[in-house]
């Protein structure tokens, strides 16, 4: 499957910060994924991704199972259907159900019914939820990695990681490939195992839920920090200092079809600032609104694959990130 908007990828070296990240993928999840590969243009993208992925999903507390369910609850409520059936496929490797059969589960139920809820701020659940405090880092952020993830690849994906869209041949082709990744997941994974892929840095405020997992914070913290980059090298500071702005009023709500929710936002912004500031709001609050128009007129103003896949990691990540100050 190609990946829209994304001109052409470099051979990657072994000894190279995407070859190592890479090395790990391929042991670790089971293959190179794209959501994950997507990010390859931006080398400390992609091991921040994957360092936020691994350390929450793959190796922190908290069975692969339930962890998969929320990956799949938050990929429904987000209306990312490559992302439902992904984790769909690895929810029925770890559990032995697909997702309607592990709703039958009270305690998976449970889970869902959190994940179904991240995007309603004061939501009781939210307030009780149905994990440990020691396994919250590690649901939140699965949690945020999704609402995060579920918009790139809203933007840059298909409609499905599978051959088939519906009926028996989906239902099999969705059997095999969990028997595909079945040895990944059963693999034991050492906590922190990836956090010197990037150097070290200051975990923000906002990520505090982090703290109780040294792995979790120290994988988010490096995230973090590689996304500012990205925006600083992709987004002007007007462009920024609007959307976050933004975000910080925002009540996980959809704006719907009406263009004036972001129009009236980006109205001061001078000449392309307002193409791009377009492309960010979309991205962060509206991914499904993003279509090749938009992304296009973006790239005739900000040209390069790496220019376009950092422009969508900060805007996601900062949608994703006030998502996890409430929950």
């Amino acid at each position: 499957m190609s990946i829209r908007y994304i001109k052409s990828f470099h051979p990657v070296a072994v000894d190279s910060l995407s070859g190592k990240v890479l090395s790990q993928v391929r042991k670790e999840f089971g293959a190179e994924v794209e959501p994950l590969t997507l990010h390859r243009p931006v080398p400390e993208l992609l091991a921040g991704a994957w360092m936020a992925c691994r350390e929450t999903l793959l190796a922190g507390n908290g069975d692969r199972d339930a962890k998969e369910l929320v990956a799949t609850a938050v990929s429904t409520i987000n209306r990312c259907p490559y992302c439902i059936d992904a984790h769909s496929i690895m929810l029925m490797e770890a559990s032995g159900h697909d997702y309607p059969e592990a709703l039958a589960d009270p305690k998976l139920n449970a889970i869902a019914t959190w994940a179904s809820a991240t995007l309603t701020p004061g939501s009781a659940i939210l307030h009780s939820p149905p994990f440990s405090d020691v396994e919250a880092p590690a649901f939140i952020g699965t949690a945020v990695f999704f609402h995060y993830i579920n918009r790139i690849v809203t933007i840059l994906l298909g409609n499905s990681p599978l051959p088939f869209s519906s009926g028996l041949p989906k239902k099999v082709s969705l059997h095999l490939a969990a028997w595909f990744f079945g040895g990944a997941i059963r693999l034991v994974k050492a906590p922190g195992a990836s956090l010197d892929l990037l150097a070290e840095a200051t975990l923000p405020d906002d990520l505090s839920w982090t703290k109780a997992s040294l792995p979790i914070a120290g994988a988010f913290a490096r995230f973090a920090n590689a996304v500012e980059q990205a925006g600083v090298s992709s987004l002007s500071e007007a462009v920024r200092a609007t959307v976050s702005t933004s975000a910080l009023n925002w009540d996980g709500s959809n704006p719907g079809m009406n263009d004036g929710w972001y129009e009236n936002e980006i109205a001061h912004l001078p000449g392309a600032d307002k193409i791009a500031g377009t492309l960010a709001f979309l991205t962060a609050f509206a991914p499904h609104r993003v279509d090749e128009k938009t992304v296009r007129a973006f790239s005739e103003h900000f040209p390069g694959d790496d220019i376009l896949i950092s422009a969508l990691a900060w805007s996601s990540f900062t949608a994703a990130r006030k998502i996890g100050s409430w929950l």
